[in-house]
């Protein structure tokens, strides 16, 4: 059995190697002890906590893990070194982890004894370079802005004249006077106030019960958020999510007031309204009274003027109209007129009594015509009559000696025309038992019986030889 090391014996794993002295004599080896893993662990772990009990590390956020506790590696160019955040630390963060964030990281280093693992262990983190505060508002911007709750599209009008309206805001702040005040300046309007806060970590909770609460009251038709300005922790509440999906669930257009010209917060992009101070939230929700009776009374003015310039445009229109239908009536009237004189008069001389004594008048004429000219209209008749007879019996004899005349000639031309004429010439025409007619003598073959018409006679030969011209 090993013996015991001497009690001034420390493990040190940062102290330097002690030098030891020669001696003249050679001493006899003293017996090694060997360690455990454990227990080399645990000293390792508790130089390393008793050295690095509170520090700040730099670095790059990679290999990010959140099943429960957030696991992560910080690294920067020359190394990387294994962190851990426990859950009750990692939910006090206000921006959200993510790889390739850069962070300042404070906590303590030491080993994790199951695992052997050297890991930095972190209680409290921070962006490099940019506030936790700024980090967490550009985050959820990016968030909100993704799922749409920015678009112009979805954002309401605010009524023109507001029944009731509803103010979210501390109870004790200016935001809350400056509101009532140039709201009741403008006009006489009801107003409905939910106290809440609106500053500190309860703060966002308290507002958006204070939206519902002021949804339910009956009446209230807008609603304005907001509070006095201030630093941007200040301003935390109104860069939180559940405020800004409040004002974005709510069932009645919102204008966010929060006292600053200058920034933005997330609740002005979600609300249908942007305002830069309270003062300004209470003149868009509420027009001015005297403003709107000066609008109404020129309005009406111009109502009234404008009538009765239609009156008068419409009273010269119909003049106009009755003039014009005036005229055509006259005009068609006379038409009518005219057309009623006409027909009178076709009408009188159409009647029974006109016509007979027209036809009677027209009948003695025709007797006194009939009987003055009858002696010499009979001896030109009889003169004509003479005339055509002697025509008459001169024409036959003319006609019969010229229709002999055309006989003879046209004879003549068919006699000298005829094949027979050709035949007395001494001429022949020769045909074939089918009776084709041969005009030329390579049609025909030795031994064919022909038949040759002369131009007295018909001759029935035989070809005995074939002699082409």
């Amino acid at each position: 059995m090993a013996s015991k090391p001497p009690e001034s014996l420390t493990l040190d794993l940062f102290a330097p190697r002690p030098v030891l002295k020669p001696r003249e004599e050679p001493a006899a080896p003293p017996e090694v002890r060997s360690f455990s893993v454990g227990e080399i662990v645990r000293m390792a772990s508790r130089t390393l906590e008793a050295r690095f009990t509170d520090i700040w590390v730099e670095g790059e956020i990679s290999n990010l893990k959140t099943p429960s506790h957030c696991y992560f590696t910080l690294k920067d160019a020359e190394a990387q070194l294994s962190a851990v955040m426990f859950r009750n630390a990692a939910g006090r963060l206000k921006f959200k982890l993510s790889d390739g964030l850069k962070v300042r990281a404070r906590g303590r280093l030491s080993i994790y004894e199951a695992g052997g693992k050297f890991q930095l262990y972190v209680e409290a983190l921070e962006p490099a370079g940019l506030g936790a505060l700024q980090l967490a508002f550009e985050q959820l911007k990016q968030k909100l802005s993704a799922e749409g709750l920015f678009e112009p599209a979805r954002k309401r009008p605010l009524p023109f004249l507001p029944s009731r309206i509803g103010i979210a805001t501390s109870a004790t702040g200016a935001a809350v006077r400056d509101i009532v005040r140039v709201a009741t300046r403008r006009a006489p309007v009801r107003l409905v106030i939910a106290p809440c806060l609106v500053q500190g970590e309860s703060a966002p909770a308290d507002i958006v019960r204070a939206l519902e609460l002021l949804q339910r009251q009956p009446g209230v038709d807008l609603i304005i958020v907001g509070r006095g300005g201030g630093s941007l922790e200040d301003l935390a509440a109104f860069n939180s999510e559940v405020v800004a999906r409040a004002i974005s669930a709510c069932h009645v257009p919102v204008i966010s007031a929060v006292g600053h010209e200058v920034d933005f917060t997330i609740s002005d992009f979600v609300a249908d309204r942007r305002a830069a101070t309270p003062s300004q939230a209470a003149e868009l929700a509420v027009p001015v009274h005297l403003e709107l009776v000066r609008t109404v009374e020129e309005l009406a003015l111009r109502l009234r003027r404008g009538g009765q310039r239609l009156l008068s445009e419409g009273r010269q229109r119909i003049d106009g109209e009755l003039q014009n239908a005036a005229r055509t009536m006259g005009r068609c009237l006379d038409l009518r007129r005219r057309v009623l004189a006409s027909t009178t008069e076709r009408l009188g001389t159409l009647h029974p009594r006109v016509r007979l004594a027209r036809d009677r008048a027209a009948l003695r004429a025709l007797e006194q015509h009939l009987v003055r000219p009858l002696p010499e209209q009979l001896l030109r008749s009889r003169k004509q009559l003479a005339a055509l007879e002697q025509r008459l019996s001169r024409t036959p004899e003319q006609l019969l000696a010229r229709r002999r005349r055309d006989f003879a000639a046209t004879s003549g031309k068919l006699d000298a025309l005829s094949p027979l004429r050709v035949l007395e010439r001494g001429y022949a025409i020769a045909h074939g038992q089918n009776g084709q007619l041969f005009t030329d003598a390579r049609h025909a073959a030795p031994g064919d019986a022909l038949t040759l018409r002369l131009a007295r006679g018909v001759l029935e030969v035989r070809v005995d030889r074939i002699r082409p011209e």
